[in-house]
């Protein structure tokens, strides 16, 4: 996230804040979170059009992914995670494939 804010001209420091990291921390830990819902179904293999299918509310992670993939093109911008969440939404891959992907990924240092 941080990456394709700073290419799109925003400060570091914004995503650090509650706007940026306390809303991610809620997202991903949340229990009420309809993004993380959608997420835990999905690795439990779920497909997504049940999950939709199946949910009254919206996680608007869904469809920002899929913009998010558009900016990261834009911008030049290889964001792993961004990229298999994609895959891992449009049914290309499983939950597993994605994390495997992921953690095969060489260490290098963040910048």
């Amino acid at each position: 996230m941080r990456k394709l804010a700073v290419a799109m001209g925003a400060r570091e420091s914004t995503l650090a804040g509650l706007s940026g990291m306390g809303d991610l921390m809620l997202t991903c830990f949340g229990s009420l979170s309809r993004n993380r819902t959608v997420g835990k179904r999905l690795g439990s293999g779920e497909t997504l059009a049940d999950i939709l299918r199946t949910t009254k509310e919206v996680a608007e992670g869904v469809p920002t992914t899929g913009a998010a993939l558009k900016l990261c093109e834009r911008y030049k911008l290889d964001l792993p995670i961004i990229r298999n969440v994609a895959l891992l939404i449009q049914g290309n891959i499983s939950a597993k494939e994605a994390v495997t992907a992921l953690m095969l990924l060489p260490l290098t240092a963040e910048d």
